[in-house]
């Protein structure tokens, strides 16, 4: 059985995700311990206990520890199967974080997967759905994920009860060079349950911003009555992005600028991937047949954690360099399976 470190490098939820994920497509038990020790609340958490329960239902798995708090889980995965899955998180927990634990899988199975999931689609410490749309799967499209995401209800924190439905067919995944992309910058300002110039104002703030630094964006305006109240805006540009949330007492104005800082900070930089990205195609380039190989803005504590999970279950096929911020991973070329 693979024994990995919950409290490694970042020490939070990603290692958790990353494990459980490359047990389902490989089919080797994984004991994690230690898990988010370095958080405030250690053990699992909502959404941390709904992405392995999900990944235990597409893979008949057997799991101990899977309790709200559980700082060890053992997970025995038993057969790869597609269908249709609902996952309701039950709070804002972010639905973008339980696609990190069942979308790796979901591309071996052995048919169509249809993910119904409910919680937060905007919520803090997570990629924005807006985000994993356009930046994660664009990126994951290029080395063959054959996967759609399609927002039907926005979920904020406190009372989440947003709802997206992805669709992911069986996928042979090959690796890339990843190159420069010139694209338009691209935006999404949003806002449930408030006034339409909410979602004006983030936009205006944040065009206003990168008009500064000499670039243009076309942002959207998006409107919604929902479950939970909220706004938010994120910009994008071939794989790079930033974001930034609404919260009570926080103007509009300074959450458009937050978002259009947090952008320009990584699309200013050298690097093909934000450093965000750069963490979360990780494990897919893992399991695809050749290299693959990408710079990226900035090595952080995500990708040396995930770097620390994959070489556990597949040998050392990533290299770092933190000079040139060059991630070269080799993939062991893991096809469809599904005993």
């Amino acid at each position: 059985m693979i024994k990995i470190d919950g409290s490694y490098g970042e020490g939070g939820g990603q290692i958790l995700r990353t494990s459980i994920a490359l047990s389902c497509v490989t089919f080797k038990p994984v004991e994690v311990y230690n898990i988010r020790a370095n958080r405030p609340k250690p053990g699992l958490a909502a959404q941390h206990l709904k992405g392995i329960e999900a990944a235990k239902l597409i893979t008949n798995a057997e799991v101990e520890g899977l309790r709200i708090g559980s700082t060890k889980v053992v997970f025995k995965p038993k057969r790869l199967r597609g269908g249709k899955f609902r996952i309701d998180i039950g709070t804002a927990g972010s639905v973008t974080l339980i696609l990190q634990t069942v979308l790796l899988p979901s591309i071996l199975a052995e048919r169509e997967t249809i993910l119904e999931i409910t919680g937060g689609t905007d919520v803090a410490w997570s990629p924005p759905v807006d985000y994993f749309k356009n930046v994660t799967l664009r990126a994951l499209r290029e080395i063959g994920v054959e996967a759609e995401i399609e927002l039907i209800r926005r979920g904020y924190y406190p009372k989440g009860g947003g709802f997206i439905r992805v669709v992911v067919k069986p996928s042979k995944l090959r690796g890339v060079e990843f190159k420069e992309v010139e694209d338009k910058i691209l935006g999404i300002s949003h806002c449930q349950n408030l006034p339409e110039h909410v979602a004006k104002r983030q936009a205006n703030s944040a065009r206003e911003y990168l008009e500064q630094k000499g670039l243009d964006a076309e942002i959207s305006i998006e409107v919604r009555k929902g479950f939970s109240t909220g706004s938010g805006i994120t910009i994008w540009s071939g794989y790079k992005g930033g974001n930034a949330l609404g919260e009570k007492g926080k103007r509009a104005e300074d959450v458009g600028r937050e978002a259009a800082e947090n952008f320009y900070k990584e699309y200013s930089k050298d690097g093909v991937f934000d450093s965000h990205l750069a963490d979360q195609i990780m494990p897919f380039a893992a399991i695809a047949k050749d290299k693959t190989v990408y710079s990226t803005t900035e090595i952080t504590l995500h990708q040396i954690s995930n770097a620390y999970v994959i070489k556990k279950f597949l040998g050392d096929v990533i290299k770092i360099d933190e000079n040139s911020r060059v991630i070269e991973i080799k993939g062991v070329g893991l096809a469809k399976h599904t005993s």
